[in-house]
Protein backbone atom coordinates (compact mmCIF):
# COMPACT_ATOMS: atom_id res chain seq x y z
CA UNK A 1 0.00 0.00 0.00
CA UNK A 2 2.82 2.42 0.91
CA UNK A 3 4.45 1.80 -2.50
CA UNK A 4 1.22 2.60 -4.35
CA UNK A 5 0.72 5.81 -2.37
CA UNK A 6 4.39 6.71 -2.94
CA UNK A 7 3.93 6.15 -6.69
CA UNK A 8 0.84 8.40 -6.69
CA UNK A 9 2.82 11.07 -4.86
CA UNK A 10 5.54 10.79 -7.52
CA UNK A 11 2.96 11.20 -10.31
CA UNK A 12 1.47 14.26 -8.62
CA UNK A 13 5.00 15.70 -8.39
CA UNK A 14 5.56 15.12 -12.12
CA UNK A 15 2.21 16.76 -12.96
CA UNK A 16 3.13 19.76 -10.82
CA UNK A 17 6.39 20.12 -12.75
CA UNK A 18 4.54 19.92 -16.09
CA UNK A 19 2.13 22.66 -14.94
CA UNK A 20 5.06 24.79 -13.79
CA UNK A 21 6.80 24.41 -17.17
CA UNK A 22 3.53 25.29 -18.95
CA UNK A 23 3.13 28.43 -16.85
CA UNK A 24 6.73 29.51 -17.39
CA UNK A 25 6.52 29.01 -21.16
CA UNK A 26 3.44 31.27 -21.41
CA UNK A 27 5.67 34.18 -20.44
CA UNK A 28 7.53 33.92 -23.76
CA UNK A 29 5.74 34.92 -26.95
CA UNK A 30 7.87 32.68 -29.17
CA UNK A 31 6.40 29.56 -27.52
CA UNK A 32 2.72 30.45 -28.03
CA UNK A 33 2.36 28.65 -31.38
CA UNK A 34 4.66 25.71 -30.71
CA UNK A 35 3.66 22.06 -30.71
CA UNK A 36 5.07 21.70 -27.20
CA UNK A 37 2.62 24.30 -25.89
CA UNK A 38 -0.26 22.43 -27.54
CA UNK A 39 0.75 19.18 -25.88
CA UNK A 40 1.30 20.82 -22.49
CA UNK A 41 -2.00 22.69 -22.87
CA UNK A 42 -3.93 19.46 -23.49
CA UNK A 43 -2.36 17.92 -20.39
CA UNK A 44 -2.68 20.88 -17.99
CA UNK A 45 -5.47 23.18 -19.18
CA UNK A 46 -8.43 21.05 -18.03
CA UNK A 47 -7.09 21.20 -14.47
CA UNK A 48 -5.99 24.86 -14.64
CA UNK A 49 -9.29 25.97 -16.22
CA UNK A 50 -11.17 24.69 -13.18
CA UNK A 51 -9.33 27.29 -11.06
CA UNK A 52 -9.57 30.06 -13.68
CA UNK A 53 -13.34 30.23 -13.22
CA UNK A 54 -12.93 31.76 -9.74
CA UNK A 55 -12.87 35.54 -10.19
CA UNK A 56 -11.35 36.21 -6.75
CA UNK A 57 -8.13 34.63 -8.01
CA UNK A 58 -7.67 37.51 -10.47
CA UNK A 59 -6.47 40.95 -9.37
CA UNK A 60 -6.34 43.27 -12.34
CA UNK A 61 -3.88 41.80 -14.82
CA UNK A 62 -2.58 39.30 -12.27
CA UNK A 63 -4.01 35.76 -12.48
CA UNK A 64 -3.37 33.73 -9.33
CA UNK A 65 -5.33 30.65 -10.44
CA UNK A 66 -2.12 28.72 -11.33
CA UNK A 67 -0.81 29.41 -7.80
CA UNK A 68 -4.03 28.01 -6.30
CA UNK A 69 -3.91 25.02 -8.67
CA UNK A 70 -0.32 24.22 -7.69
CA UNK A 71 -1.20 24.77 -4.02
CA UNK A 72 -3.96 22.15 -4.14
CA UNK A 73 -1.65 19.67 -5.85
CA UNK A 74 0.97 20.40 -3.22
CA UNK A 75 -1.56 19.63 -0.48
CA UNK A 76 -2.54 16.35 -2.17
CA UNK A 77 1.15 15.48 -2.53
CA UNK A 78 1.85 16.19 1.16
CA UNK A 79 -1.09 14.01 2.22
CA UNK A 80 0.10 11.18 -0.04
CA UNK A 81 3.68 11.46 1.27
CA UNK A 82 2.46 11.36 4.87
CA UNK A 83 0.40 8.27 4.11
CA UNK A 84 3.37 6.61 2.40
CA UNK A 85 5.73 7.40 5.29
CA UNK A 86 3.51 6.74 8.31
CA UNK A 87 0.78 4.48 6.95
CA UNK A 88 -1.96 6.66 8.40
CA UNK A 89 -3.03 10.26 8.63
CA UNK A 90 -5.37 12.06 11.01
CA UNK A 91 -8.02 14.66 10.32
CA UNK A 92 -6.00 17.07 12.45
CA UNK A 93 -2.95 16.64 10.24
CA UNK A 94 -5.06 17.19 7.12
CA UNK A 95 -6.57 20.33 8.67
CA UNK A 96 -3.08 21.57 9.58
CA UNK A 97 -1.94 20.96 6.00
CA UNK A 98 -4.97 22.81 4.60
CA UNK A 99 -4.27 25.73 6.94
CA UNK A 100 -0.62 25.78 5.84
CA UNK A 101 -1.70 25.64 2.18
CA UNK A 102 -4.04 28.59 2.70
CA UNK A 103 -1.26 30.44 4.50
CA UNK A 104 1.13 29.67 1.66
CA UNK A 105 -1.22 31.29 -0.84
CA UNK A 106 -1.98 34.27 1.43
CA UNK A 107 1.71 34.79 2.28
CA UNK A 108 2.61 34.70 -1.41
CA UNK A 109 -0.02 37.34 -2.19
CA UNK A 110 1.00 39.52 0.77
CA UNK A 111 4.69 39.22 -0.09
CA UNK A 112 3.99 40.05 -3.72
CA UNK A 113 1.91 43.10 -2.78
CA UNK A 114 4.58 44.32 -0.36
CA UNK A 115 7.19 44.05 -3.12
CA UNK A 116 4.93 45.94 -5.54
CA UNK A 117 4.38 48.70 -2.98
CA UNK A 118 8.12 48.91 -2.26
CA UNK A 119 8.81 49.22 -6.00
CA UNK A 120 6.20 51.98 -6.23
CA UNK A 121 7.74 53.78 -3.26
CA UNK A 122 11.24 53.61 -4.77
CA UNK A 123 9.88 54.90 -8.08
CA UNK A 124 8.06 57.74 -6.32
CA UNK A 125 11.05 58.75 -4.18
CA UNK A 126 13.47 58.69 -7.12
CA UNK A 127 10.95 60.51 -9.34
CA UNK A 128 11.17 57.88 -12.08
CA UNK A 129 8.91 58.14 -15.10
CA UNK A 130 5.85 55.93 -14.64
CA UNK A 131 4.63 55.99 -18.24
CA UNK A 132 6.07 52.63 -19.22
CA UNK A 133 4.12 49.39 -19.41
CA UNK A 134 5.85 47.95 -16.35
CA UNK A 135 4.87 50.90 -14.16
CA UNK A 136 1.29 50.83 -15.43
CA UNK A 137 1.07 47.20 -14.32
CA UNK A 138 2.65 48.07 -10.96
CA UNK A 139 0.16 50.93 -10.51
CA UNK A 140 -2.81 48.77 -11.51
CA UNK A 141 -1.87 46.41 -8.66
CA UNK A 142 -0.69 49.00 -6.12
CA UNK A 143 -3.49 51.57 -6.37
CA UNK A 144 -6.39 49.35 -5.21
CA UNK A 145 -4.27 48.10 -2.30
CA UNK A 146 -3.26 51.63 -1.31
CA UNK A 147 -6.84 52.82 -1.55
CA UNK A 148 -8.21 50.05 0.67
CA UNK A 149 -5.51 50.31 3.32
CA UNK A 150 -5.74 54.10 3.46
CA UNK A 151 -9.55 53.90 3.70
CA UNK A 152 -9.22 51.56 6.68
CA UNK A 153 -6.52 53.55 8.45
CA UNK A 154 -7.38 57.14 7.58
CA UNK A 155 -11.15 56.95 6.89
CA UNK A 156 -12.08 59.95 4.73
CA UNK A 157 -8.95 62.04 5.31
CA UNK A 158 -6.64 62.59 2.37
CA UNK A 159 -3.03 61.88 3.26
CA UNK A 160 0.40 62.30 1.77
CA UNK A 161 1.12 59.74 -0.99
CA UNK A 162 4.60 58.90 0.34
CA UNK A 163 3.29 58.42 3.88
CA UNK A 164 0.44 56.30 2.51
CA UNK A 165 2.91 54.02 0.73
CA UNK A 166 5.16 53.68 3.79
CA UNK A 167 2.25 53.04 6.17
CA UNK A 168 0.74 50.51 3.74
CA UNK A 169 4.04 48.61 3.49
CA UNK A 170 4.51 48.61 7.27
CA UNK A 171 0.91 47.60 8.01
CA UNK A 172 1.05 44.74 5.49
CA UNK A 173 4.36 43.61 6.98
CA UNK A 174 2.84 43.59 10.47
CA UNK A 175 -0.21 41.67 9.23
CA UNK A 176 2.14 39.18 7.54
CA UNK A 177 4.09 38.57 10.76
CA UNK A 178 0.97 38.26 12.93
CA UNK A 179 -0.70 35.84 10.52
CA UNK A 180 2.49 33.79 10.32
CA UNK A 181 2.57 33.39 14.10
CA UNK A 182 -1.15 32.57 14.31
CA UNK A 183 -0.96 29.98 11.52
CA UNK A 184 2.10 28.37 13.09
CA UNK A 185 0.35 28.16 16.47
CA UNK A 186 -2.93 26.83 15.06
CA UNK A 187 -1.32 24.26 12.77
CA UNK A 188 0.66 22.90 15.74
CA UNK A 189 -2.57 22.49 17.70
CA UNK A 190 -4.38 20.89 14.73
CA UNK A 191 -1.54 18.45 14.01
CA UNK A 192 -1.71 17.14 17.59
CA UNK A 193 -5.43 16.34 17.43
CA UNK A 194 -5.89 12.64 18.16
CA UNK A 195 -8.48 11.97 15.45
Amino acid sequence: MAQLVGALSFLVNIYMMIIFVRIMLTWFSWTSNSGLMDILGRITDPYLNWFRRFSFLRMGTLDLSPVAALGVLSLVNRILRSLALYGHITVGIILAMILQLAWGIVSFILGFLIIVLILRLICHLTRQSTYGTFWRIVDSIAQPVLYRINRILFKDRIGNYTNGLIISILSMGIVYLILRLVVSFLSGILARLPF
